[in-house]
């Protein structure tokens, strides 16, 4: 039996094979589940104890020159193949798949590159914050009922720092170290212990805006967001509906008229034809008053939306996870969105 083996190992040693097919053929013939070293492994418990390790030796000599021949073999037929790819110049390129912007991004891009043609620039600040930027300076001092509108998530080594709730903390880190006029807008993720579903998610993208001057009024307010929405949404008819932020006072919802020209705006507007698009108001005098800005000299307006919710409109996708998922068939229907 090991002059048989020694026999295939010189058949081993002298193969050469015309293409790729005949190498693979040797590789089953030899190595394969099926193959003689297989057979030669199983044959190995009936040789008899003073001739195994002689019989095993030579069928490992056998294992290693199959193995050897058959990666040479293959890397021959590969460089050859490599070979005559680089050089066929007629061949079609590869299309290289272009990738897409997140909606989230160009929603965001979009929107500030609206506000920074009126002079808007960009403000940012940690996502985790102390209680005094987050709240109190926010005109929410410690047990304030309006805390619990912001379904906070709390460190509990230590319950004075937070996920900040909103971007309005950049705002108040802005304004401890500018004074007026200010005029910035401050995008950002911001996070809410909330149940995630269709229309809303823990961790989200707020987009919040603040103008501080001398002589800033509502009248300001309004035409600011009516030129928004003109340039965002092609619709300029908004208006505003009292409401309560601690932050601002007067404060108000925002809506633009949508409109009722197809179903799908039937649905959106619940047969309104209105919109929630933001909340907005007039800088509560307390506020300055915590950056130590004077009320009496400066007067201001904020607003502030959630991208994800502007989104949603602009391209009427059903259910806010989808951001989330990562699904190429849903992200490739931005390609051709620039921002």
């Amino acid at each position: 039996m090991i002059d048989q083996i020694k026999k295939y190992i010189e058949e081993v040693e002298s193969f050469t094979a015309q293409n790729a097919a005949e190498v693979e053929a040797f590789r089953i013939k030899f190595l394969g589940k099926k193959g003689i070293l297989n057979d030669l492994f199983v044959e190995f418990k009936s040789v008899p104890n003073e001739q195994k390790k002689e019989f095993g030796q030579v069928v490992n000599e056998l294992k290693n020159a199959a193995t050897e021949k058959v990666n040479s073999l293959n890397e021959s037929f590969s460089g050859k193949a490599e070979t005559k790819s680089e050089l066929d110049l007629t061949r079609p390129g590869e299309i290289t798949e272009l990738g897409s912007r997140h909606p989230i991004n160009i929603t965001k891009n979009r929107i500030i590159d609206i506000f920074s043609r009126i002079g808007f620039s960009l403000s940012d600040g940690p996502e985790i914050e102390d209680d005094w930027h987050n709240f109190t300076a926010l005109n929410l001092p410690e047990h304030h009922p309006a805390r619990d509108m912001q379904d906070t998530f709390f460190i509990e080594q230590n319950p004075d720092v937070v996920l900040r709730t909103h971007t309005s903390s950049v705002q108040i880190r802005y304004m401890e170290q500018n004074q007026p006029p200010i005029r910035i807008l401050s995008p950002g993720r911001v996070y809410r212990n909330e149940a995630i579903s269709a229309r809303s998610h823990m961790m989200f993208h707020q987009i919040e805006g603040l103008y501080i001057d001398k002589n800033v009024s509502f009248a300001d307010l309004k035409q600011t967001l009516s030129y928004f929405t003109e340039a965002l949404f092609g619709k300029s008819k908004i208006r505003l509906r009292p409401s309560y932020f601690p932050f601002t006072e007067p404060s108000a919802e925002v809506d633009v008229y949508w409109g009722l020209e197809t179903e799908t705006d039937y649905r959106m507007t619940k047969g309104t034809g209105w919109l929630e698009i933001m909340g907005c108001g007039m800088v509560d005098p307390n506020v300055l008053k915590n950056v130590n800005i004077d009320p009496e000299e400066y007067t201001g307006f904020a607003f502030g939306m959630g991208i994800e919710r502007i989104a949603l409109l602009l391209y009427q996708i059903g259910d806010i996870r989808l951001y989330t998922e990562n699904d190429i068939r849903f992200l490739e229907q931005f390609k051709g969105e620039f921002f």
